[in-house]
């Protein structure tokens, strides 16, 4: 008997103990209840509700589901079929005397973070935190350092962090990473601790990554020929004055997620030869076979730019790893392009999760990624 139906059946037997029975039941469960193919989400605070929704960001599910009252009570649930090893990220609708609200699920102290807020989790059997992605004891850590560049690409003042490896002399050249959405990457995705493991693991080369933010970020991204000339002709040559960066391609990386990977590619297509590594990941990589794209008008230059890499992927000289998540509409865009970039001799490693369009996603697939594209002495021995 599920726990659930144990559940109803005390409350039917004893409904006079409903309340302090849901209590104890929210009190004693893990929620949501997850078993192999299927998590049971549930709902009850004790004060009477109109009807209640599951919001999450699945790709291929009905993305707003109601809830199912269970019988003579407050509480409601509904069950979902998932696979083994799936993160949903999701927030709770609920409705009260003719008002709606979102929120978090009570029942849950797992949380995601974003620039939005938060958002509720739901790990499936079998998915993991990685260990690495937290600070590890004994690890030696980078520093972050940072300055401020003046842009004439864009008229204003950039601010720029570098992280710099524990081990960093100005005596030696490292690889370098120019990083997209660095602020996010930071603080939603913790690419600090994460560089800190992977070096001090010897998995990852000690590199330097520069991470940078755009202002009017979507515009900047979304093929903007102003993004390459900003990176190449701004950015790098600064970094190289104030550090000791690699002048090989094969040392010098671009990476960003969602527009931040159109940003990427982009650059790499308006500038071959530059950046010999690139990391996408949930790259926005919309393209049209026929007719139009179906979004706004802030999508047609990265549309254009698509339609034109499809034609002249070698062009991008580049070792490209490339992320997605099963669970986001992006996910057929980012299949579709793969075996057009092998097919143009392109070394590409491409790896999707049983995910969403999230900064987990990005940062669970932060150690296939980097350590293939720059891997460290141990990776080249034993990958």
């Amino acid at each position: 008997m599920s726990a659930l139906t144990e559940l109803a059946a005390r409350i039917q037997a004893a409904p006079a103990q409903a309340d302090a029975l849901l209590r104890r039941f929210v009190a004693t469960h893990d929620l949501p209840l997850r078993g192999d193919g299927q998590a049971t989400f549930f709902f009850y605070d004790g004060q009477p509700a109109d009807e209640i929704y599951l919001v999450h960001w699945v790709f291929g599910l009905e993305s707003r589901q109601r809830l199912q009252r269970l019988p003579g009570t407050s509480a409601f649930y509904l069950p979902v079929d998932l696979p083994r090893g799936a993160r949903v990220e999701y927030k709770l609708e609920v409705h009260r005397d003719g008002q709606a609200s979102w929120i978090r699920d009570p029942h849950n102290p797992r949380q995601a973070f974003d620039p939005f807020g938060s958002n509720s989790v739901c790990p499936m059997t079998g998915y993991q935190d990685p260990p690495w992605a937290y600070h590890e004891p004994h690890v030696r850590r980078g520093r972050l350092e940072s300055f401020v560049l003046r842009s004439e690409v864009y008229g204003q003042e950039r601010p720029v962090a570098v992280y710099l490896p524990h081990e960093y002399r100005a005596e030696k050249r490292y690889p370098v990473v120019l990083c997209h959405d660095g602020s996010d990457y930071r603080r939603f995705a913790g690419i600090v601790p994460v560089l800190d493991n992977l070096i001090h693991r010897h998995e990852l080369k000690p590199l330097i990554v520069v991470f940078t933010d755009g202002d009017q970020r979507n515009q900047e991204y979304g093929a903007d020929p102003r993004q390459p000339a900003f990176l190449v002709d701004e950015l790098l040559p600064q970094v190289a004055a104030r550090f000791s960066i690699s002048e090989a391609p094969e040392e010098r990386g671009l990476m960003g997620a969602s527009f931040g990977g159109v940003a990427s590619l982009y650059c790499a297509w308006q500038r071959p030869g530059v950046f010999g590594r690139l990391l996408l990941q949930s790259g926005s990589f919309v393209f049209t076979d026929i007719g139009h794209h179906g979004r706004s008008p802030l999508w047609d230059p990265v549309v254009d730019f698509v339609n034109a890499f499809r034609e002249d992927p070698a062009r991008v000289q580049a070792r490209i790893f490339m992320s997605c998540g099963r669970f986001e509409s992006l996910i057929g865009y980012n299949r579709a392009l793969v075996p057009l970039m092998r097919k143009a001799g392109l070394e590409l490693r491409f790896r999707e999760s049983p995910d969403g369009h999230n900064w987990i996603c990005w940062r669970d697939r932060l150690r296939d990624g980097l350590t293939w594209l720059f891997p460290g002495h141990l990776w080249m021995v034993y990958d």
